[in-house]
């Protein structure tokens, strides 16, 4: 059968008819075939793990004062147990990157999901600073390889045009996960203590696992799909299936576009998830009880962040923009959404604070989805695991140098300011060295 496909209404017209329903399909009384809705099926658990990914990468955050308390931790241990996650998460994302690559999404996402959540769950066992150290650097090893597995999936199950919604869409389970944080672990720290908490999120996590070996597939393995939903997905012209070594990739200056943005804007994020509270506790006087409301609104922009920023450059595209065009447009207006974060130490009022950081974490959210999105804009599919794992790498590597730095400002200065504005100005020099590295952001010829 040949579809004849208008992808902004989702339908799609058949040259003949079909005698019944395809699982993911119908057909209408003119005949014609609605694409079916499986490739959401797949961004519904990409979502669910990233909020599982971020329940347990933030938990220590939001104990951060208590732990201190008990340990005897200074800005600098606190900053040195982050740099470990990091360090182990910059390898772990380019390894996985490869992983992915070489095995696939399904195995590679489980064993990094299984990776993570035993780690998340040494934390429980720890009883020192290098206790500590050991365990987030296991949480790190799993959870590199959350963001390269996500984007391939993204590749491989959508058409280049939806792949920036798509991004944000799952992306914005960060932010739940982060809404969710304030929520639960207050109550489980407080009613089971802190160990328990490690031990309860985790095991109540592991019934993501079984959904996704059984659900997931490369789309024309799946059983679910339709034509006319793998037609809408495989409507792009194909591209190579050769395996592109690091070496090649390394020489393309595309990957560099991806890698110097990702070293440049993801120290913010790391910042506001491992420092957030920190700072809502020192400068507005909140503590374990009363986090939960000022991070629940700050998320919550994020999240409206992560799905308008990927919305607005598919409806540019849409509408016909190109793909370069609609890409830095929305990333330069979510750059500019950041800079009043550079302000937010000054104000005195809490709310006050949390809507301005909240702008920046949705503004960051916003760039980011259309960042994530240059692997798979211009290279093969073949190849977008592997540099999604580069970029997060230096993204990693970004954030080890943004730890120690906001461990020595705190105890030297004792002030925020000078993070924030480091925060305010990160997106937009990261805009102008992808826009330098990639100017027209067109498919990528790797030569030998």
């Amino acid at each position: 059968t040949r579809f004849k496909c208008d992808w902004s209404s989702d339908v799609c017209s058949s040259d003949l008819s079909m005698s019944g329903k395809t699982m993911g399909s119908e057909t209408t009384e003119t005949g014609a075939v609605r694409v079916g809705m499986v490739r959401w099926i797949v961004v519904a658990l990409l979502f669910t793990a990233m909020v599982i990914n971020y329940v347990d990468r933030g938990m220590l955050g939001f104990l951060k004062s208590d732990l201190s308390k008990e340990f005897g931790w200074s800005e600098t241990d606190y900053a040195d147990i982050v740099l470990c996650f990091q360090a182990a998460y910059a390898v772990s994302y380019v390894a996985f990157g490869r992983v992915m690559d070489k095995i696939g999404v399904r195995w590679g996402y489980a064993l990094a999901f299984t990776i993570w959540t035993l780690g998340h769950m040494c934390h429980s066992a720890a009883r020192s600073l290098v206790g500590f150290m050991i365990a987030r650097a296991i949480l790190g090893v799993g959870e590199g390889g959350a963001f390269p597995g996500s984007i391939k999936a993204v590749a491989e199950w959508f058409p280049r045009k939806e792949r920036a919604y798509a991004t944000g869409l799952f992306n914005a389970g960060s932010n739940i996960g982060a809404i969710v944080t304030p929520l639960v672990v207050p109550f489980l720290a407080l009613t089971y203590g802190w160990q328990m908490a490690f031990i309860i999120t985790g095991a109540a996590s592991l019934l993501w696992l079984p959904l996704w070996i059984i659900v997931y597939r490369r789309p024309r393995e799946s059983k679910l799909l339709s034509p006319a939903e793998l037609a809408h997905i495989e409507s792009d012209p194909p591209d190579t299936t050769e395996k592109i070594g690091w070496l090649r990739l390394l020489r393309v200056k595309e990957t560099w576009a991806y890698a110097m943005g990702k070293f440049l804007i993801d120290p913010i994020w790391w910042m506001f998830l491992f420092w957030l509270p920190d700072f809502l506790g020192k400068r507005h006087g909140l503590d374990l009880k009363s986090f939960g409301p000022p991070l629940v609104v700050i998320y919550l922009l994020s999240d409206v962040g992560s799905v308008a920023g990927g919305w607005l450059s598919s409806k540019l595209i849409h509408r016909g923009a190109t793909v370069n065009r609609a890409r830095k447009l929305t990333m330069l207006v979510c750059a500019l959404c950041a800079t009043p974060v550079a302000f937010a130490a000054f104000a005195d009022q809490l709310w006050v604070a949390v809507l301005i950081i909240g702008l920046a974490t949705a503004a960051h959210q916003g760039f980011s989805a259309n960042l994530y999105t240059l692997p798979s804009d211009v290279f093969p599919r073949s190849a977008v695991g592997s540099v999604v794992g580069i970029g997060g790498m230096l993204g990693a590597i970004g954030g080890m140098v943004m730890a120690k730095y906001a461990g020595y400002i705190l105890d030297e200065l004792g002030t925020y300011t000078p993070i924030f504005v480091v925060a305010a100005t990160a997106y937009l020099l990261a805009l102008g060295v992808v826009h330098l590295l990639s100017p027209r952001m067109e498919p990528v010829q790797i030569k030998d």
